[in-house]
């Protein structure tokens, strides 16, 4: 394929120089790292005192004389190119922070959604359990079947003895039996031979 009909770069960039940011900024962070060690430091003293003895006491060695404007010349470089690697790193450092506290805000929202909905589902559970019937609920319920089934298969039961305000159950089984307590039996005068009213 031409370099003319590959679309997976832009036009501009085919003449200019290119370069990968992200290994660029590797490399910043890395140097950025390296220059705050102390081995880094140590390394520095040592070529600053060979630099400054060997220009103060070899007059024949000597290549920046006193005072040293090639070593300040050395140092001015080296911080104009630190300081913006520094600021290069921390910069991608402060990217990373904000994508982690983002992905932290977003871990922290779920969570707190989930925890709700937990709440909600316990108190859901809570009233549900409330509302339904316990132990002593149908023990209850099967006294009061019992006496009421006591009470209907038991003829015997005087009123008085009988906790049903409706009144005694034999009442109501000689009323469905067709006998009036009120209404004189009539059958019973006419064997005895009188008539009834006489």
């Amino acid at each position: 394929m031409a370099r003319k009909d590959d679309l997976s770069k832009p036009r501009g960039s085919a003449g200019g120089p290119s370069y990968d940011p992200d290994a660029f900024g590797r490399f910043a962070e890395g140097m950025a790292r390296y220059l705050g060690t102390g081995r880094y430091l140590a390394i520095q003293s040592g070529i600053v005192l060979v630099w400054i003895a060997l220009n103060l006491a070899a007059v024949s060695l000597r290549w920046d004389p006193y005072p040293f404007i090639l070593l300040n010349l050395v140092f001015s470089t080296q911080a104009a190119y630190a300081a913006p690697l520094i600021l290069l790193a921390q910069n991608r450092q402060a990217d990373r922070d904000r994508v982690e506290i983002e992905r932290d805000r977003d871990t922290n929202a779920r969570q707190l959604a989930e925890s709700e909905f937990l709440a909600r589902e316990i108190a859901a559970l809570r009233i549900s359990i409330e509302r339904k019937s316990d132990r002593e609920d149908l023990l209850d319920a099967m006294h009061e079947i019992r006496q009421a089934l006591a009470r209907l298969t038991d003829p015997h039961d005087s009123p008085a003895d009988d906790p049903d305000p409706l009144g005694d159950p034999s009442d109501s089984e000689d009323t469905l039996a067709g006998e009036r307590p009120d209404e004189p039996d009539l059958d019973r005068s006419s064997e005895e031979g009188g008539e009834p009213g006489v």
